[in-house]
């Protein structure tokens, strides 16, 4: 089955906590805190490869998670680093957050690298905290908590050309003699049913080919295969629309040749405006070729239309320098572009104050989860400061804002007491 469209599960590792130690040692009369930092979290990162043409990888292994990293230890030694995931995905692959649509990531050059999530920040040990008036701290940092988050990952693949065109009118027969892909092929319709990549080498020179599956009437409205792969030529700058021009199961030229382009214009009109150059096959099976090339330009003005067939070579290579100057002449697509990589961004400011019932009120927020990290609660210098930060950074008065009295329970996370002001 081929996937391009998948979701799921990334997280980045823990941060390591801080370690809380004392130098114990016979020639020391007063040994200090000798606690370490903990090590970093591991982190989340996409690799594009252009060894893949499918998310096939995600059918059966749908969360990612990176190693924690490792608690301080005494000796002032740190903790060891988690280590980084790489997730490999295919060139064009659009990375989105699941639960807002929002483009994260657009992963569009081979070897691109692109880090989803950063690990958590690893806690400080209680040397840290050591100052001249706080000779023996008792307390260390905890490491960081990351969360998971589910991205989704979509595959527009990345060709310079796309080949489109009603079920078996031999788009993948060509595709195979002018490329290095070796599709599917059979006389019967829908015989490819993914997008086959080719790259067709040219003097020195290289381009790639998309066969996208065959379109019919009500393609873009989900009829057939095309409305799912229609995508996929999305990021293509010139068109091969490919006709059968033997006719010979009753086909129409002139028909099959409206009816794709009305599906293209319907289902995007970038796509309906891209240059195209119309390709005539299977014409070793007729001979009155030159005949149907003027009854089409006659009826259709401004188009280019080459005749080939695929089975005797004949003006194959014609084409392929027509393609080539042609592609010459057009711009290249440019990656969807990023605003702001929402996953990256770590909210340390945030105080959102709730009242959960009468008389009782929950302070939440990236502020308190940063806070927090830092104050040990059983450590009365640590709920010292914890209290001052509060009245120090505003919690207090945001507190009397959204009517909290004196006596009032207040919730801090795992922390809950009354308060006074």
């Amino acid at each position: 089955m081929y996937i391009d469209r998948v979701t799921i599960t990334i997280k980045s590792g823990n941060g390591g906590s801080g370690a809380v130690s004392f130098l114990h040692d016979k020639n020391v009369e007063k040994g200090g805190p000798n606690g370490g930092d903990g090590g970093k979290g591991g982190n989340i990162v996409f690799v594009a490869d252009k060894n893949k043409n499918t998310l096939a990888d995600f059918e059966f292994k749908r969360k990612f998670e990176a190693e924690n990293g490792g608690s301080g230890m005494g000796g002032l030694k740190n903790g060891k680093d988690g280590k980084d995931v790489f997730i490999p995905v295919p060139l064009g692959t659009v990375i989105k957050d699941a639960s807002t649509n929002q483009v994260l990531m657009d992963m569009y050059v081979d070897g691109q690298k692109y880090v989803a999530l950063y690990g958590g920040q690893g806690g400080k040990g209680n040397n840290f905290f050591k100052t001249p008036t706080r000779q023996a701290p008792r307390f260390s940092q905890l490491g960081e908590v990351t969360k998971p988050y589910k991205v989704l990952l979509e595959l527009k693949t990345i060709a310079d050309v796309a080949l489109v065109g009603k079920p078996n009118v031999g788009k993948s027969t060509l595709l195979s003699v002018i490329s290095n892909a070796r599709p599917k092929i059979a006389d019967y319709e829908f015989t490819t049913l993914s997008p086959n990549l080719g790259v067709v080498k040219i003097y020195d020179d290289s381009f790639v080919v998309a066969d996208i599956p065959g379109l019919i009437e009500g393609a873009s409205d989900g009829a057939g295969l095309g409305h799912k792969f229609l995508a996929h030529i999305e990021r293509t700058r010139l068109v091969l629309h490919v006709i059968d021009a033997s006719e010979f199961y009753g086909n129409d030229i002139l028909t099959d040749y409206k009816t794709i382009n009305a599906e293209l214009k319907k289902y995007d009109k970038r796509l309906a405006s891209l240059p195209q150059i119309v390709v005539f096959t299977k014409c070793d099976l007729i001979e009155n070729v030159s005949e149907k090339i003027d009854a089409f330009k006659k009826k259709v003005k401004n188009v280019d239309v080459v005749a080939i067939s695929s089975v005797t070579r004949k003006n194959v290579d014609e084409l392929i320098k027509i393609v080539y100057n042609k592609l010459k002449t057009l711009p290249k697509p440019e990656a969807i572009p990023v605003e702001q990589d929402a996953l990256a961004v770590k909210d340390t400011s945030s105080i959102n104050i709730t009242q959960l019932e009468p008389h009782v009120f929950e302070v939440s927020g990236g502020y308190l989860d940063n806070l927090q990290r830092g104050i040990v609660f059983s450590d009365n210098v640590s709920l010292a400061y914890f209290q001052s930060r509060l009245e120090k950074d505003g919690v207090m008065e945001k507190l009397k804002q959204a009517g909290c009295v004196d006596g009032d329970t207040v919730i801090f996370g795992s922390l809950q007491y009354e308060i006074y002001f």
